[in-house]
């Protein structure tokens, strides 16, 4: 078994397959009745199913401009996460991180909300912001 790897403090991780959010939507009944046409007719397995494949190929149709955009405002596109150890080396090197990014960000749960302060000037997600609640509320002012 190969050894457990030190992540570098924003380090980008491909997510995996099984990482995923529940998003609750409202759909008006004429186009909730046609997705489950479709579901009936065996165009898709389930309701879900049809939603995930019209989100994929909306995210397609705009791919070009989601780059453009991830680009143009520098965003790190995937996940990234913050190790307890990464931020101290932070703290050590006298800097202050500017999280931005489009898809997770995750702070350690053994980062103390000193640590954070200490080393989080401010916080972008489009996505997800996965912190403890001390950490979450220690940089509450620096999140947007």
């Amino acid at each position: 078994m190969a050894g457990k790897r030190t992540k570098k403090a924003g380090e980008i991780v491909v997510a995996r397959g099984g990482e995923t959010e529940k998003l609750t939507i409202n759909i008006g009944v004429v186009d909730l009745g046609q997705v489950d046409l479709l579901v009936q007719e065996g165009f898709y397995t389930n309701r879900t199913d049809m939603i995930r494949t019209a989100i994929r190929n909306q995210l397609a149709v705009h791919a070009e401009a989601v780059q453009r955009t991830v680009a143009r405002r520098t965003l790190v596109l995937g996940l990234q996460h913050f190790s307890k150890e990464s931020l101290e080396e932070v703290r050590a090197s006298r800097r202050m991180l500017q999280i931005q990014v489009l898809g997770l960000a995750r702070i350690a749960d053994d980062v103390s909300p000193e640590l954070a302060r200490a080393t989080i000037e401010s916080v972008a997600v489009l996505g997800v912001f996965q912190a403890s609640p001390a950490v979450r509320k220690a940089l509450a002012g620096r999140i947007t």
